[in-house]
Formats: C-alpha cells, sequence, structure tokens
C-alpha cells in the first residue's frame, strides 16, 4: 500500500510571499499553502527545486519562517532525477509544460507534476494550459483547478486548442493531467477575534454599539477585482431603509496608483454619501486585524474574469461574518446561499459579444488591465437583490449570528487549510500510484513507443476533416483558437447570460430620469476609461425611450427594432445598462445553470 504523499516545492520567492509591493491573491494562496505543507509534514525531510543555487538560502528561510523544524533539502534545476523521492513536483500555477520536458532527461515516470491555476484571463496563462497539449505530460500529473468555474474555462480552452491542432494536423490524441477541483483554504484560527479585540476596534473607528459595519476586503481594483458601484449604490438604499442606523463601509486593501484612490472615493461620495466610509491599508497587519474584529457583514461583488476563486469570503465565514457576494467564479462552491450568507444573481451578454475585445488584447491595443476592464463593464451584479440581501442583514442581528455561525462551521469543516492539505496529499498518492503502475516507469522520451493504452480518455482523437473542407474550415478560423471571446470562456462564471426572451424594465420612474443616471455613472472615475464598450449616447436615449414606452419588452424585440449595423452593440449595450442599474436585473431563470459540469470528453 503506498503511503507517500508528500511532494518536493517548486520555489520562487514570488510565489510564497504576501510582503511584496504588488500583494495578489496567488501570493497570499501560496503562502497559505506552504504554511499549511509545513505544519502537515511528516516526512524525514522537505525537497525544494530552485532555480539557481544561490536561491537555496532563501527557500531554506521561508520554511523556518512558516514553522518547519525538519531537515531542508535543496535541488538545483538539472538535478531531477534528486526528486524521484519525494516522487512529485509541486509548482504554484499552470506552467507544467517546461518541468514536463525537463523530465524527459530522466524519464517521465521518476516523479509525477502537480500545479495549479490562479488566474486565467491572461495570455501567460492562456499560453500555459494550451501547451499542455503539446508537453510530454503523463496521466500521474495534475492541474488542480480552485473552482468548477476555472475547470470550466480550463476545459473550453483545451477543447478550442485541441480542435485546431486536430484541423491542422490530422487526426491526434491529446492524453493529458489530470484536473481536478480542489479549494484553496485558510487558516481558521488566524479569524478568531475576542470581544474585547471587537470592541477596541469599533471605537478605534468611532463606530457605535448600534452601528453596523459592513466590510470589503481585497485589492482595491474595479478593473481586475470587484467594482464597487454595485455595492455602493446597494448600501446607499440600505441606509435609506434605516435612517435611525448608521451604516459603516470599511475598504480595507490596497491601490495600484492615486488616479484609482480617487475614483474609488469619488464614487463613494456621489453614489454612496450616507455612509460613513473608512479606507484602510490591507497590506498592513494590524489593518487587516483591526477590520475583521469591528466588522458585522462581509460583502464582495467580484465581477471580474481576472478572478477564479476568491479567499476573502472564507476569511469572512472563519471570522463568523455573513456575507453577500455575488454568485461568480469560485464563490458559487464556497458560499451556500441563504446558509452562510447570500450570493446574488451575475449576468454577462452571450457569445459574440466579446469577439473585438479579445482582438483587441491579442494586437495589443489593449493591455491586460484594459481587456478586464472592458469584460468587467459588461457584466452586472444585481444592485436590487443585493439590497434586498444587506437589507435583512443589517435589520436582523440574529440572522447575522446565525448565518455567520454556520459559516465559521462550514469552513473549519470543509475549507480550513490542514484539509485542504489532505486532498492535496491524496492526490499525490494517487498520481504516484498510476506513475508506478505503468509500463512508462523511468523510460526518457524517445527510448520508447509512447503506450496509448490506459491513458487519460480526455481529449480523443477525431477523425480529420476532409481535404475538401479544410478551406472551408481554416477560412472560419478569425484568431487564436486560444484567444477566444471572454464571454465563451468565461461563461461559466457567471449565473446567466443576457438572452433575447428577457424582458426589460427601467429602474427609475421614467425615461429622463435613467438618461440622467446613466450619464452621471458614465462619468464617474471607474467608468469612464471603457468607451469602447458603451453604446452612443444616441442609441443609449432611444433604448430608454422604448423601454419606457414599452415596460417588459424583450431583449429580442427591442434589438430587432435597431438597424442590422447596429444591433450588435445595442445588445452589448444592454449588458452595460443593467449594469449601471438604469435597467433592472431581468428576472428570467436561467438556463445556463450547470455548464460548469460540462464533460470533457470529445466524441
Amino acid at each position: 500500500m503506498l503511503t507517500a504523499m508528500t511532494a518536493a516545492i517548486y520555489f520562487s520567492p514570488d510565489g510564497y510571499q504576501t510582503d511584496g509591493a504588488k500583494l495578489m491573491g496567488r501570493h497570499a494562496a501560496g503562502a497559505g499553502f506552504l504554511r499549511a505543507f509545513a505544519a502537515t509534514e511528516t516526512a524525514a525531510m522537505v525537497t525544494g527545486l530552485v532555480q539557481n543555487p544561490g536561491m537555496s538560502d532563501a527557500f531554506n528561510k521561508q520554511m523556518r519562517a512558516v514553522g518547519y523544524q525538519g531537515k531542508v533539502r535543496v535541488v538545483a534545476m538539472g538535478n531531477h532525477a534528486r526528486l524521484a523521492d519525494p516522487g512529485t513536483l509541486y509548482h504554484p500555477d499552470p506552467g507544467l509544460s517546461r518541468f514536463a520536458w525537463q523530465r524527459e532527461s530522466v524519464g517521465a515516470g521518476t516523479y509525477s507534476l502537480c500545479g495549479v491555476t490562479h488566474t486565467t484571463a491572461s495570455h501567460l496563462a492562456m499560453d500555459a494550459i494550451t501547451q499542455l497539449l503539446m508537453a510530454p505530460l503523463r496521466e500521474w500529473d495534475a492541474l488542480i483547478c480552485t473552482s468548477r468555474a476555472v475547470l470550466d474555462s480550463v476545459q473550453t480552452l483545451l477543447e478550442a486548442q485541441a480542435d485546431y491542432l486536430r484541423w491542422r494536423f490530422g487526426s491526434v490524441r491529446f492524453p493529458l493531467p489530470q484536473l481536478p477541483v480542489i479549494p484553496l483554504g485558510v487558516h481558521c484560527g488566524d479569524f478568531e477575534f475576542t470581544s474585547d479585540q471587537r470592541l477596541t476596534a469599533r471605537i478605534h473607528l468611532g463606530v457605535a454599539e448600534a452601528d453596523v459595519v459592513v466590510l470589503f476586503l481585497g485589492r482595491l481594483a474595479f478593473h481586475a477585482k470587484a467594482h464597487p458601484q454595485a455595492m455602493y449604490l446597494a448600501l446607499e438604499r440600505v441606509a435609506a431603509k434605516f435612517p435611525e442606523r448608521c451604516l459603516h463601509l470599511v475598504q480595507c486593501g490596497w491601490f495600484a496608483n492615486a488616479g484609482m484612490e480617487r475614483d474609488f472615493r469619488e464614487g463613494a461620495e456621489k453614489l454612496c454619501a450616507t455612509v460613513t466610509h473608512h479606507f484602510l491599508d490591507g497590506r498592513e497587519a494590524a489593518a487587516r486585524t483591526l477590520a475583521w474584529a469591528a466588522a458585522d457583514i462581509y460583502v464582495s461583488l467580484a465581477d471580474n474574469i481576472q478572478e477564479t476563486f476568491g479567499l476573502s469570503p472564507l476569511e469572512a465565514m472563519a471570522a463568523g461574518l455573513p456575507v453577500v457576494v455575488s454568485d461568480w467564479d469560485g464563490y458559487r462552491d464556497t458560499v451556500r446561499d441563504g446558509i452562510d450568507g447570500f450570493r446574488v444573481p451575475t449576468l454577462m451578454p452571450g457569445a459574440g459579444a466579446g469577439e473585438d475585445l479579445a482582438r483587441r488584447y491579442e494586437t495589443e491595443v489593449d493591455r491586460y488591465d484594459m481587456y478586464c476592464f472592458h469584460v468587467c463593464e459588461l457584466v452586472a451584479v444585481d444592485v436590487a437583490a443585493t439590497t434586498e440581501c444587506l437589507a435583512r442583514l443589517v435589520a436582523d442581528p440574529a440572522l447575522r449570528r446565525r448565518m455567520g455561525d454556520a459559516g465559521r462551521r462550514r469552513v473549519r469543516e470543509v475549507f480550513d487549510w490542514r484539509l485542504i492539505l489532505g486532498r492535496y496529499r491524496e492526490l499525490w498518492a494517487e498520481l504516484a500510484q498510476c506513475r508506478l503502475a505503468s509500463p512508462e516507469l523511468g523510460i526518457p522520451f524517445g527510448r520508447a513507443d509512447f503506450p496509448g493504452v490506459g491513458l487519460s480518455p480526455l481529449l480523443q482523437e477525431r477523425e480529420r476533416p476532409a481535404a475538401a473542407s479544410l478551406a472551408r474550415v481554416g477560412a472560419d478560423r478569425q484568431r487564436r483558437p486560444d484567444r477566444m471571446d471572454p464571454f465563451v470562456l468565461f461563461g461559466g462564471y457567471t449565473s446567466r447570460h443576457l438572452e433575447d426572451r428577457d424582458s426589460l424594465d427601467l429602474v427609475a420612474d421614467n425615461a429622463d430620469a435613467a438618461v440622467t443616471s446613466l450619464a452621471m455613472r458614465r462619468a464617474l472615475g471607474f467608468n469612464v476609461h471603457a468607451h469602447h464598450v458603451y453604446p452612443s449616447e444616441e442609441d443609449c436615449r432611444s433604448v430608454l425611450d422604448w423601454v419606457a414606452a414599452m415596460p417588459g419588452i424583450s431583449v429580442g424585440d427591442l434589438i430587432a427594432g435597431f438597424p442590422l449595423a447596429r444591433q450588435h452593440a445595442i445588445r452589448r449595450g444592454l449588458a452595460w445598462m443593467i449594469k449601471m442599474d438604469v435597467l433592472k436585473f431581468p428576472r428570467q431563470p436561467s438556463r445556463h445553470e450547470g455548464k460548469a459540469h460540462v464533460s470533457m470528453v470529445l466524441t
């Protein structure tokens, strides 16, 4: 019976440290993983693979810093045979291809490879994933997907690239690494606060006993994390419902630059003036502790394809806070709607609405940040539902306690890093069993025929198109398959897509009021720069007049009333106007539910 369940760690400081100038979710996840690994490691020695011998001291110091007290062995790049024991190499991102090629010098069966997804929206990440098809990876390797949503996007990307390679080179079989879904974890003990800590934190912020504190913690980046507009609008409406209560919004995070901070503060002032605002530097541990201890409710309305999992709702649940989150990417796996808090619906346009956005990013008209921003501006979060959920929690302290307690139990029972590391170790053991049972054990590439029997059924062989159809197939390909429409590639992130059958209604009482609201929100600093995706002012006025005259008109009927050349812009513009909360979020049930479970087998 196989008992070895450890792994060597590919060490680059950027993957595991949280004290850098640009703190990202992957840094926090890497630091949490390494700390849990050190706490649960039972092997006689921990092995680190480093790019050069000069990094040996850094790896040793990092392991000591996270509490590891055993022996540390450092393997320099090029000495891959020494990875046979422990038998698995863990890499903190999806870039497994180069490691697979390096492994061939000592034989593919010498050890397994294990990576993990974080951001998958950048070209660098897309390339790393599609290269898995051409690299000598095996079924005893794995790329961990942190959520069902990111698994769906990885599968979509691989299928598109595989179809292209079949068209280009003929009938081809693509054995792939395993793609298990294992979430990220949290260290629950870090989020336990006493009543004295809570009282001290609230006094520090000037919060009275009857006041309610709503917290957002994370990067303050409207273009690449969570656009604050829906949160500001909802909190302002909640404050109007409870004039006798003082609502505080704590935004604990960090800005990329002074301009972004100015935009956040401007939006808070113009959209959420009744609420008391606190901005804390989330890079400071003391500020994070203050924020967690003072809060009553946690809110995170992520709406960005740069996000894949989202650690902060789990941290909030560990702190015993009820959460209000968007029904988006990994949040859909972690927060149980109505139990731990609420998940509010999200919406994006359907396929075809982002073809030009992908092309602009591919041709470097837009940089990555602008690509994410353009897509984000077309992802709507249901403001009315957010308002309702927050109002229920503000009004009912008992509900807050009940949901907070349920969330704390869930995190302790499912998402504590010790439990997640247990799932990693189970996976590593399964990979080792698969590897040791293979006839390819220890055989370097090129010295034996690749055995096709028993390999993963993923991306199975498909017949090559007839020669006469190749020209047509080629003509249909407008761009690289790994640079596809984001509303296809990330379609599994959202609650639903905007459909022709959806009905449209104004949020305001009349078209003039809607036009005024739209103009003000369009001019806000955190919206103004995405002008490429906005419909013209003339078209916006026409849409709002039409919806005012015909409440409940369907998307399909409204679009049909415009000239064909303008229909694409109008269709996409409707999603933007829903995000701007001048058109109501459609209530039509989604037919998209369950897309994240799509099968990977191609027939």
